[in-house]
């Protein structure tokens, strides 16, 4: 990878790469969804994915047109830093959602916010739900919160890959500066003990959740 395709994915063909948008909370603006389009046709970008991480993938981009790709996007196009926080995804919560008992999208981008650029040992991915449906996929990220109709539930681990495995439960009944608070504490911990490239669920499996419950939140 070279500084002119940093962020950018190499695809199948050898030749063409695929770049990520970022989206906090998936939450997308008719003039987002007008820029995206724009430079789709403009770059004859063959394909967009919407991804599982409420992204749109741009699949197909020539090598020589990243940049200008990116440039055009805007805020859109931010390079995803890896490792690090990867995305942050969210379901309509309360604002929306008739079954929703917490707003996760409020609370979705301001971890977007707070955690974007910054680095980790691994990826992390971070999924926000706003009621027990779960349907922001907290339970299998590795950073999940969990809304019920008492506060949110935070849970820290889980994978959905290969070797998937449920996050562990954390806490519950905590309000949005509480979970905020608890989430800077768990990736403190996680950032200052794991090994290179270990994601947050190969981490508990090799040092144990004892010191859950001995994190203090900052």
């Amino acid at each position: 990878m070279t500084d002119a395709t940093y962020g950018a994915k190499l695809q199948r063909d050898g030749t063409t790469y695929a770049i990520q948008t970022r989206i906090p909370a998936g939450v997308v603006t008719p003039e987002n969804l007008e820029t995206i389009a724009k430079v789709a046709k403009k770059y004859h970008i063959p394909l967009v994915k919407i991804t599982s991480g409420q992204r749109f993938l741009l699949v197909g981009v020539q090598e020589q047109d990243i940049a200008a790709v990116r440039r055009e996007l805007g805020s859109l196009g931010t390079a995803s830093i890896t490792p690090g926080v990867r995305y942050v995804q969210s379901c309509p919560g309360i604002s929306y959602c008739k079954n929703g008992t917490q707003d996760s999208i409020a609370l979705a981008r301001e971890i977007s916010d707070e955690y974007a650029g910054k680095e980790f040992p691994a990826k992390i991915k971070i999924g926000v739900s706003g009621c027990p449906r779960c349907c922001g996929e907290s339970r299998v990220r590795d950073i999940g919160i969990m809304g019920t109709a008492k506060g949110w539930t935070v849970f820290f681990g889980g994978h959905s890959g290969f070797k998937s495995r449920q996050g562990e439960q954390v806490a519950t009944y905590l309000t949005s500066a509480e979970v905020r608070d608890l989430i800077r504490a768990l990736l403190n911990y996680y950032k200052t003990h794991a090994e290179p490239k270990e994601r947050s669920s190969r981490f508990l499996e090799r040092v144990g959740t004892e010191w859950i419950g001995n994190v203090k939140p900052v």
